[in-house]
């Protein structure tokens, strides 16, 4: 079995030093490390977990490792290589244009497992104010549960609640939001045991967003 506690200690460890060397030299001359450890942990950790969580989701899901690059093209930072590792299952849904997923990320400064929708197109953004405004009651439950479960939402975009719903809305920050993240420190325990608990705890969000998806 993968020592997953390695790749997060190495992990760390790497992406400390590749903050604060974030060059092409710098790469070349130290990506063995994520050659030989990172990215071969990382794809036997989606691989494990796609299964288990599959039958969580009630879906397939498909797995994806983000690339180490950063597309500097229409970015202010050009340094080349982002500086942690994300990985993501997406819950696959034919009736579903933008389906929710569920994240692993590590940093030097954190490890986290998470999950939701990274942006709304059109369509959905306007489902999911919907759902928001008319089913305040479901929603508030969905949201507190999280909250008590030790997730934290993704600050809103926008900074006013958007017309026509009033600015004392009950669920005004949720209606700010033009996506909707959800993440938590990874708990103690085995790495997979850890991150499958947090997905269970997720799940109830993420079958919301699916949901709202395929409105």
């Amino acid at each position: 079995m993968t020592d997953y506690d390695l790749m997060i200690d190495t992990g760390r460890a790497f992406y400390a030093r590749l903050a604060e060397n974030n060059t092409k030299d710098w790469w070349e001359a130290n990506r063995q490390t994520y050659d030989t450890i990172l990215k071969p942990s990382a794809e036997a950790l989606l691989k494990e977990l796609a299964g288990p969580l599959s039958d969580i989701a009630g879906a397939p899901v498909r797995p994806k490792l983000f690339r180490p690059h950063r597309d500097v093209r229409f970015s202010k930072d050009k340094t080349p290589y982002k500086p942690h590792l994300h990985m993501l299952w997406q819950v696959e849904d034919a009736q579903a244009p933008a389906s929710p997923a569920y994240f692993f990320g590590l940093a030097p400064d954190y490890v986290i497992a998470g999950g939701g929708i990274l942006g709304f197109d059109k369509p959905v953004l306007e489902n999911w104010r919907n759902f928001v405004d008319l089913d305040a009651d479901r929603v508030a439950d969905i949201f507190g549960g999280l909250a008590k479960a030790g997730f934290t939402l993704r600050e809103p975009a926008l900074k006013r609640v958007p017309p026509p719903y009033p600015a004392d809305h009950p669920q005004a920050d949720l209606l700010r939001m033009k996506a909707c993240v959800a993440t938590r420190p990874l708990g103690v325990g085995p790495v997979p045991d850890a991150i499958l608990s947090a997905f269970r705890d997720l799940k109830p969000m993420n079958d919301f967003l699916l949901q709202v998806a395929c409105a």
